[in-house]
């Protein structure tokens, strides 16, 4: 009779859970259909920040993004024209991404590594509000620093110190920030002709940071990128 009892107990525990887990995923589905929703509508509409105080844009970003697929953006040497506001899409991923300026300096070489300093703003497209910075006046002195990799063809990175470690307590870099460095190049601001690469991005919460992946929600960030000395 107890045996009875124990397996009907364990097998009312497993169709709890199974039904726990389906609402969980239907649940998880419609936050990320949702989600879909949102990067659509900022593809149409864009956004504009403007500083209460100065009147400054904050962020400035057109709507009507022509999106580009990834054969168009390597058959025209991995750029996206700024001037038509493109952005290529990254099937796999869900990452939208425009180059706005190359850099200059090299990529990150296959086997090697580098510290990279990063200027960005993040915006919570869902939210409709900056959620970190640190292009502020209070944050300047607080670039991102991060060690990243490129072990044959796969990119990890790790923050050292910044604002999104610290916002985050995390040291985990998001995966879109990672994207770019496939086709921009690491240099610094040595000289009047020299310049560090800058690229605007849409991250969907599954390549974001853990509060997006947790709640999610996507980002558009603009950030800039220079190799650390």
């Amino acid at each position: 009779m107890r045996y009875k009892l124990n397996l009907f107990l364990t097998l009312a525990m497993a169709i709890t859970f199974a039904f726990t887990s389906c609402e969980d995923e239907d649940t998880y589905a419609e936050r990320r259909k949702t989600e879909r929703s949102q990067i659509s509508s900022f593809l149409n509409n864009g956004v504009q920040v403007k500083d209460t105080d100065t009147g400054e844009d904050l962020l400035n970003v057109p709507g009507g993004i022509n999106v580009i697929s990834e054969s168009a953006f390597l058959s025209n040497d991995s750029t996206t024209d700024v001037s038509r506001n493109e952005y290529v899409l990254f099937n796999s991923s869900g990452i939208y991404m425009q180059i706005v300026r190359k850099g200059s300096g090299e990529k990150l070489a296959e086997g090697s590594s580098a510290t990279v300093i990063c200027r960005y703003t993040e915006f919570n497209i869902a939210a409709d509000t900056i959620q970190s910075s640190n292009n502020t006046m209070s944050t300047e002195v607080l670039p991102e620093k991060m060690i990243c990799q490129n072990i044959y063809g796969t990119l990890t990175a790790s923050f050292i110190s910044g604002v999104m470690m610290s916002l985050y307590q995390s040291s985990s870099v998001p995966s879109g920030w990672l994207e770019p460095l496939r086709y921009i190049n690491l240099g610094r601001q040595g000289s009047s002709t020299g310049e560090i690469a800058l690229v605007r991005l849409i991250v969907p919460s599954t390549e974001g940071q853990s509060d997006a992946m947790r709640n999610v929600y996507p980002c558009f960030y603009e950030i800039s990128y220079q190799r650390g000395r």
